[in-house]
């Protein structure tokens, strides 16, 4: 347990940029995410199991955003340290894990029609695998969260969105959200991205919707590992980081970087939408 002095220890400045970079985010979001929704239920034909793996991205993203306007307040006015603060962090872990993986499924469902077109094309129960699988994703996400919610317990919180420097993460919760939640997706994402590039490379006459395929595919490749390796990093150098004695009067290096990694994780749920709506222009057609 740590005792929280927050009129004197927060730093000021520090708070409101937080407020100001979160602003832009929200509000970029909430257009981007509100297009790509419209989009998606004003489909006159019927939902392929594509559909239903980026409408589970949109509501991940979605729900993530819709908790955001908190952490704004939190950094202008700071909210009292509550088992509310305990919902809002675990919220946040939950749809940001419930985008990670499915991105990650969106990119084996890729891997799959491309490498295996004949077979992709030939099962008839593509879509119910698909809300199976998007409901596997939620049922395991907020069950590890159930499961470890005292990780974010308000005696472990120095401000409601801030862990006390002291109060270290589980080491079990770390190993599943770092391994399980980032590195197995990770390394997933990776392979089908590189496989479908090599395959669609090796066409000897490229078509404008191939060479769009293999853009759209590396850019989603490249925005999960930039938005989501740094929080990851941020996990561990956290967990191994040891906090000075006076770590309440000190703004330290180890907390920057959380707290900007944490901005980088969140502008995902922009970049989703415009790489899956707004590049696919056959969405719109």
């Amino acid at each position: 347990m740590c005792t929280n002095i927050t009129n004197i220890t927060r730093s000021c400045s520090m708070e409101t940029l937080q407020g100001l970079a979160y602003c832009p985010l929200l509000l970029l979001g909430l257009v981007v995410n509100a297009a790509a929704l419209r989009a998606s239920i004003a489909q006159r034909d019927p939902w392929t199991d594509t559909h239903v793996y980026i409408f589970n991205l949109v509501i991940a993203d979605s729900a993530l955003l819709f908790f955001l306007p908190f952490r704004i307040y939190d950094a202008f006015f700071c909210l009292s340290k509550t088992l509310l603060c305990t919902f809002l962090v675990s919220i946040h872990y939950i749809n940001m894990y419930a985008s990670i993986f499915t991105s990650t499924a969106i990119s084996v469902h890729r891997y799959l029609a491309i490498k295996f077109p004949l077979q992709a094309r030939s099962w008839r129960r593509k879509k119910k695998a698909a809300f199976a699988v998007c409901l596997a994703i939620w049922v395991f996400v907020v069950t590890i969260c159930a499961v470890f919610w005292e990780n974010n317990h308000p005696q472990k919180l120095w401000t409601c969105y801030e862990r006390c420097r002291n109060q270290q993460l589980q080491l079990q919760f770390l190993v599943i959200l770092v391994s399980v939640g980032f590195l197995t997706p990770l390394f997933i994402v990776v392979y089908c991205s590189g496989q479908i590039i090599c395959v669609l490379l090796k066409e000897v006459t490229k078509s404008v919707e191939t060479k769009r395929t293999i853009g759209i595919v590396t850019a989603n490749m490249i925005v999960f590992v930039v938005c989501y390796t740094p929080i990851h990093i941020a996990f561990v150098v956290s967990y191994l980081s040891e906090p000075p004695p006076n770590w309440q009067f000190t703004l330290m290096p180890v907390q920057v970087y959380i707290l900007l990694s944490e901005w980088i994780a969140s502008t995902n749920c922009c970049f989703d939408s415009i790489s899956y709506y707004f590049l696919l222009k056959r969405y719109y057609s």
